[in-house]
């Protein structure tokens, strides 16, 4: 288990690390590549997701960053936008604001407050939006 850097009201993990139990961060989030938590990941501000991380059960958090090939077994839930970069996997997103999907991205079913962006071709469930634009392929 590793400790979390404090700067401001952003905090980093160091790279690498994993964290057994739930996770809970009162600011940002910034996860390098290759951190995996076993438990549930909840911030109150925006989490940027480094690729090929993991999370075991679900995120909460005010906007999100999914890095590529990064792996969330339980839904994702924001209050702001999310971004899924390539080749990322998520169980299902609700979201308060726009969502962007990436190519290759692997999602269930998307749920959001606004826009739904998807950059050429992804595997998905159920996509609900204000409206939805596709881009490319």
């Amino acid at each position: 288990m590793a400790d979390v850097i404090q700067k401001g009201s952003t905090f980093y993990a160091p790279k690498g690390a994993y964290y057994e139990g739930n996770v809970r961060i009162d600011g940002d989030f910034i996860v390098p590549a290759r951190t995996h938590f076993w438990g549930r990941l909840v911030v109150t501000g925006k989490l940027e997701l480094g690729m090929k991380s993991s999370v075991a059960l679900d995120i909460s958090c005010g906007s999100a960053v999914i890095g590529s090939h990064a792996k969330i077994k339980g839904p994702l839930n924001a209050t702001g936008d999310v971004t899924l970069l390539d080749h990322c996997v998520v169980y299902s997103v609700n979201a308060g604001g726009k969502v962007i999907i990436r190519p290759d991205v692997h999602v269930g079913d998307v749920t959001c407050a606004d826009a739904i962006v998807i950059h050429g071709k992804i595997k998905s469930g159920k996509l609900t939006g204000k409206s939805m634009k596709v881009l490319g392929n």
